[in-house]
């Protein structure tokens, strides 16, 4: 049978200027992180199935690369479902995994912790441009933190990455989930069928509000669709503060007073700290895909790329899955490969790739003038400087060519004397 050189379908062999630039992103990443007190920590890529689907993952959990039972725990002849010959799978996120991992070994932890994970992930879905069924997550998390300080500092983590990386001008959009589902509430519809609900109000920014209740009304959820899409069209022209009171002024006790206040004080706090160029916006039509979101919710909107790049939210319930007691929970992923992407077709620039230099010795030097010229390269590499050797080729206009195009613009020549 022949060998196929091609990657597997939605998996992408990475090339040496992407391998830098990811190295660099990650880099940068990671010592933000770490200047704003997160620790890294790294889990397994396989999971435990029964973590897996435990109806935390929301879509997700359709798209688990299964790993079958091995040896004599396989026995496909009594299988009666799917899950009979699976035991363990490949992880979609980091959370899932997170929360495992603090569950396991909260005692030996500090609290609050602030975790930071970088790894890839897998899901089983139709690959499309800048979508993978192998990708990098970045996620940092602050468990053990019931306040919004953990919320706060999460944004501004994340909002200091992306101003390194020279992003500006994005919005981070921000909502709460409590705020959704007191919505939904006003308007009469049962809580049974706010997921539902919520998935086609999270359509609002492509079908627009008429779209939205003309899919409300076919769905013919027991509610008062009018009046819920009312609370939208009453906040048109309103942002922040202005527009969350309005929102209080229209439900009354129906908003809890927590919720709102919960979102003013990160607005403020964020807002009055913040060094990257960015606004944080209040969202009422946020969703956010997990089911396993209980409160604040955010994502990251690059608006001159029109598309997001990150997002996360409040989890307290989750790792009470794994130990019967709730513990609060809140995190925040980078869309790394977004990013990559954008970087790359932006044509980015490392720092110090303006003095990457290449050495190009004859062929026929003795000892003593490849000492020379070794030992110039590492003179140049002691002062940060990027030095490739390598030897002359015949075609030297060719090779220098293909150095330009990979950056070095010092090309030094070193010829038998």
């Amino acid at each position: 049978m022949a060998m196929i050189k091609t990657a597997v379908k939605g998996m992408k062999d990475v090339m040496p200027d992407e391998m830098r630039l990811r190295n660099y992103v990650m880099g940068v990443i990671r010592e933000t992180y770490e200047s704003y007190g997160f620790t890294q920590i790294d889990t397994p890529s396989v999971e435990h199935i029964e973590n897996l689907s435990s109806k935390q993952g929301g879509e997700n959990e359709k798209l688990i690369f299964k790993i079958m039972k091995r040896g004599n725990k396989l026995n496909i002849s009594e299988a009666k479902e799917e899950n009979d010959l699976a035991d363990s799978g490949l992880r979609y996120d980091l959370t899932v995994p997170l929360c495992r991992y603090y569950s396991a070994h909260s005692a030996e932890l500090p609290s609050p912790f602030k975790a930071l994970q970088m790894g890839n992930v897998w899901r089983a879905e139709q690959p499309q441009k800048g979508r993978f069924r192998q990708f990098m997550q970045c996620d940092i998390d602050i468990l053990g933190d019931p306040s919004n300080l953990a919320e706060i500092e999460l944004i501004l983590a994340m909002s200091t990455v992306l101003g390194r990386l020279e992003f500006k001008n994005f919005n981070i959009r921000i909502n709460d989930r409590r705020m959704l589902k007191a919505m939904a509430s006003y308007a009469g519809f049962k809580e049974e069928d706010y997921d539902g609900v919520f998935i086609i109000l999270d359509k609002m920014d492509k079908i627009g509000a008429e779209g939205v209740a003309s899919e409300l009304k076919a769905a013919a959820y027991e509610g008062d669709v009018d009046k819920y899409l009312s609370l939208f069209e009453a906040l048109k022209g309103l942002e922040g503060k202005a527009a969350i009171e309005k929102l209080s002024e229209i439900m009354g006790e129906t908003l809890p007073a927590e919720c709102r206040q919960n979102l003013d004080e990160i607005i403020s706090a964020v807002n009055g700290a913040k060094k990257a160029d960015f606004e944080l916006v209040f969202d009422p039509t946020l969703v956010r895909g997990m089911s396993y979101y209980t409160g604040t919710i955010f994502e990251v909107e690059l608006k001159e790329f029109g598309s997001s790049c990150g997002g996360g939210g409040r989890y307290d319930e989750m790792v009470g899955r794994f130990t019967g007691q709730s513990a609060p929970a809140c995190g925040f992923s980078v869309g790394f490969e977004r990013i990559i992407t954008i970087l790359m077709e932006k044509g980015y620039k490392l720092p110090g790739d303006e003095e990457k230099t290449a050495f190009l010795l004859e062929k026929g030097l003795d000892a003593a003038q490849i000492s020379e010229a070794m030992a110039a390269a590492e003179e140049l590499r002691s002062q940060g400087r990027c030095v490739l050797t390598a030897r002359m080729a015949k075609n030297k206009k060719f090779q220098k060519e293909q150095l330009a195009a990979q950056g070095y613009t010092d090309i030094k020549e070193f010829f038998k004397k």
